[in-house]
This record gives structure tokens, sequence and C-alpha cells, in this order.
């Protein structure tokens, strides 16, 4: 596309604060690819054969849609949708071939295509944790990561808290280091659950 080029296109969104149409000329181009897509619902199961993988992500076929004119597929698993549990490439959770079910996220009005995730149809560690664990519950962990602030302490499966520097120790330290390395095993106390930020406050010294 060039400046000063006509074209013809669908208003998706106005912003009338900012004085601006959000457009889209898949509707032009591919009438079909437009027409399913605004026809999936929130929520809804999708299923299709991952088509390619790339280092942001995933591409699926989706059985009952139209081929993308463009990418692969008309559905797009972003990197942070592929697992719940911790990986370094997108390889590590899916393969090309692999038949996945989805759930439908959003709508992709600019690239045309249906952003779904695949971790939302598998249990979440953390909601999980969040229902058997009490705030003051005293915990068995491993460390994880030592940080300038403090060190992350990995209390279950997939389920990690950080223990700040001034619960590290019932005195004062200047870093981690000082009470704890690497791998080491620790007893600590859940000081805070937060299910929505998916965070985990923990205490060594209250232990």
């Amino acid at each position: 596309m060039e400046v000063g080029q006509r074209i013809t296109a669908e208003v998706t969104a106005v912003d009338p604060d900012e004085g601006q149409l959000l457009l889209s000329t898949a509707a032009t181009e591919d009438p079909e690819l437009w027409m399913f897509l605004k026809g999936l619902e929130l929520g809804e199961i999708l299923s299709g054969t991952v088509a390619a993988i790339e280092s942001f992500g995933g591409f699926v076929a989706l059985d009952d849609g139209p081929p993308h004119p463009v990418f692969p597929g008309v559905g797009f698993i972003t990197f942070p949708e592929l697992s719940w549990r911790r990986f370094i490439d997108a390889s590590d959770v899916v393969e090309v071939g692999q038949r996945v079910s989805c759930e439908f996220l959003q709508f992709d009005t600019w690239d045309g295509e249906a952003r779904l995730s695949l971790r939302a149809l598998g249990p979440d560690p953390f909601a999980t944790f969040a229902d058997e664990t009490e705030v003051g519950q005293t915990l068995r962990g491993r460390v994880l990561k030592l940080v300038p602030f403090g060190a992350f302490v990995q209390v279950a499966d997939e389920v990690v808290g950080l223990v700040h520097l001034s619960e590290l120790a019932l005195t004062p330290v200047e870093s981690p280091e000082q009470v704890v390395q690497l791998d080491d095993q620790v007893s600590v106390v859940v000081k805070a659950i937060d299910v929505e930020r998916r965070r985990l406050t923990l205490s060594r010294r209250r232990a």
C-alpha cells in the first residue's frame, strides 16, 4: 500500500475523541474470510491444524474456516497464549501438523485473523494453587532466581513467588546471596496471593 493509493475498506471502529476511523481492507479483498471472522463469538472453541510455527506464536488452519490470503492459517496463537507452563520456543508446545482446539479471543481486523488461546482450555496452575493455599501457610520451595531486590522461589509446579529482600532474614541483608543460593530448599510463609495479577508474595523470615 502506498501514500496516495485509492482503496476500498470497511470501517471497523470509530474513535470520536481522537477523530479517527479504523479501517480494514480485508472485507473488500476477501469477503469470505471477513464474514467468517465476523461470525465468530468470544469464547467459542475452534479446532484446526498447526500450519506454521514462528518465534512469536503459531498459525492454525481452522477446520471450518477459509484459507488466509497471506498467512499459513486463519487462526493465530500468540506466544503467551500457547501454554501456562514456562517454555523457550513455540515448538516446545506445538508442532506443525498437530491437531489443536483453542478458544477464540479476538477478531484481529488489521491482519484478518482469529486470535486464539491454547492455554485457555487447560487448567491454570496458579488458580489451582490459589484455591488450595491460604495466606499464612508455610510451604517448602526451591530458590529459582536471585535478583537485587530478593529471590524467586518455586513452591509448586509452575508457581513461583517473590521473597522480597526485607523478608529474606530476621536481620537486614544487602543482597539475597548473603542468605540463600540458587537451588536451595527453603521454608516460606505465604504473605499474599493476587489471582488477578498472578502474583505470589512470600516471606522467609516469618518461617
